[in-house]
């Protein structure tokens, strides 16, 4: 946006972090007018999260940054764990690509962020303010007001029809709102090194799970690297920072010699999640919502789940579309998954840093033990262990199948498609809005239906499977009993709905519940 922007938007997002900067993209590819409010005065300069995944590259897509994203990024890596004798036990190197891009990818926060905050120039209607904090907010049933403060201690005031807060693990927002966290604070603490010009003989990531210093050791694009060592409680910070210990751990963990250190720091990991993430109409998301470790590389990406899921929402409701009840489904169906990620990062903490030899041994012989299984084998490797999102609840029609089965609810695949004589991603060949796939020889005899009320008020994009867009490669084996059905996606690429041909009909009064359910 260019100029002063209005003083009441549709949109106010609070922190100009991946979560916030994330969110305003998409309104931005939405058409909502949004203004991002940042207290600090640029986007971090420091490394933070290192790890991005395949449904966050997938949002990068949504966002139409995806390229930008990629060229910045080492794709495709996986974790080798390492004994304390120096055996690798386990390759966790995933190939499948069910998402449309690599499962796990390397990237430097900084880059992400400047990405992000420079391409909001796109969007006429999308203002960011850096050095202007929210000093305080109050709402009514009509409209939140912001009161902003900037560097000069100038104020003004914004009103806008939702407040989102993105503004990290100390929340302003969540503060004021009294919102508490949920879970716990660990009271075991890691050193993070930070280094830049070290190249590394591998781009998969190291983990040595020795009980006397677990650590991992993560390669990043343009030769950084990421060093992360476990502390024991009787190790004190001052003496595990100075000068000649960092050095040591670095020379005994296969640091290039000419590595530059630039950054090192010791956390105290949380696994916490708010109470609550909305309240009328101010929401929360990413840190201000959910805290992470850090052991399965989730954090950021947990945000961006956020993102994705807000952003289609906050632009079906102001823009009149949907009803605002629709807002009440986003913690509905963030929440629980949220947490599964926060509790499998706890899991996999447990196997990056053994608390003993005999802990140690045990999942050295576990993992030794699953490799003569290829079953098992193939779910380590192609890492089918990480919990992908489900809803249960939330703007769904169930279709009554098990949790195992079903695909509403689920984020569908994206596979290599040729529409138009083009071979593109499905995503490309949908839009950026509803979507209504016809897998089915007789969609001919259907189309008149979908192309009616209530299909008709979503305005989805209708393609015929097969016809509109054929699939290139092997069918994904989650797709193989969906004949004759038609999926409606949502904007985020969500089943909404897995319906036969034969019920359409039936089908569609079900979607026309869930439509007026949002008002």
């Amino acid at each position: 946006m260019t100029g002063k922007p209005p003083t009441h938007l549709p949109v106010i997002v609070v922190g100009a972090g991946p979560t916030g900067l994330t969110l305003a993209n998409l309104l931005g590819v939405y058409g909502v007018e949004t203004l991002v409010l940042e207290r600090n005065a640029a986007t971090v300069h420091e490394p933070r999260a290192v790890s991005i995944d395949d449904e966050s590259l997938r949002t990068m897509q949504a966002a139409g940054l995806v390229d930008e994203v990629m060229a910045q990024t080492v794709t495709g890596y996986g974790s080798h764990y390492f004994s304390a004798a120096g055996r690798c036990f386990a390759k966790v190197q995933p190939t499948e690509q069910p998402f449309g891009f690599p499962r796990r990818n390397a990237f430097r926060q900084p880059i992400l962020e400047r990405q992000l905050r420079e391409a909001l120039a796109r969007f006429p209607h999308v203002t960011a303010k850096f050095s202007c904090a929210l000093a305080s907010f109050e709402q009514n049933d009509a409209r939140v007001t912001a009161h902003v403060a900037d560097a000069s201690g100038n104020a003004q005031i914004f009103t806008c029809d939702y407040l989102i807060a993105c503004d990290g693990a100390s929340s302003g927002v969540r503060r004021q709102l009294g919102i508490a966290m949920a879970g716990s604070t660990f009271s075991e603490r890691w050193l993070i090194l930070d280094l830049e010009n070290s190249p590394s003989a591998s781009p998969h990531t190291k983990v040595f799970s020795n009980p006397a210093r677990p650590c991992i050791a993560l390669p990043g694009p343009n030769g950084t690297r990421r060093y992360e060592f476990m502390l024991h409680s009787h190790e004190r910070d001052e003496d595990i920072l100075a000068p000649e210990t960092v050095r040591h751990l670095m020379e005994t963990h296969e640091a290039a010699p000419q590595s530059k250190l630039v950054r090192k720091v010791v956390y105290t990991f949380h696994a916490r999640i708010a109470d609550r993430w909305k309240d009328g109409r101010v929401m929360l998301a990413g840190d201000a919502a959910h805290l992470t470790p850090p052991f399965a590389g989730q954090g950021m990406n947990a945000g961006l789940r956020d993102a994705t899921n807000l952003a289609w929402k906050l632009a079906a409701v102001t823009k009149g579309r949907l009803g605002p009840r629709l807002l009440d489904t986003y913690e509905d169906e963030r929440r629980d998954h949220a947490w599964t990620m926060i509790k499998f990062a706890l899991n996999m903490g447990k196997v990056i840093g053994p608390k003993s030899v005999l802990m140690a041994k045990s999942i050295e012989w576990l993992f030794r033990l699953l490799a003569y299984f290829p079953d098992a084998r193939d779910y380590i490797a192609q890492m089918k262990f990480k919990p992908p999102p489900r809803f249960a609840d939330g703007f769904i029609v169930p279709d009554g199948a098990g949790a195992k089965h079903t695909l509403v609810g689920r984020l569908y695949p994206q596979p290599r498609v040729l529409a138009d004589g083009q071979e593109v991603l499905l995503d490309e060949a949908l839009g950026d809005g509803f979507a209504i796939l016809v897998h089915s020889k007789r969609a001919d005899d259907v189309l008149p239906l979908l192309r009616a009320a209530p299909w008709s008020q979503l305005g989805a994009r209708i393609v015929v499977l097969g016809r509109d867009a054929t699939e290139l490669g092997p069918a994904n084996p989650r797709l193989a009993h969906i004949t004759d059905h038609v999926i409606l996606l949502r904007p985020d690429r969500y089943v909404a709905a897995c319906i036969p041909v034969d019920d359409v009909a039936r089908g569609g009064e079900k979607v026309a519940a869930l439509i007026a359910g949002t008002f």
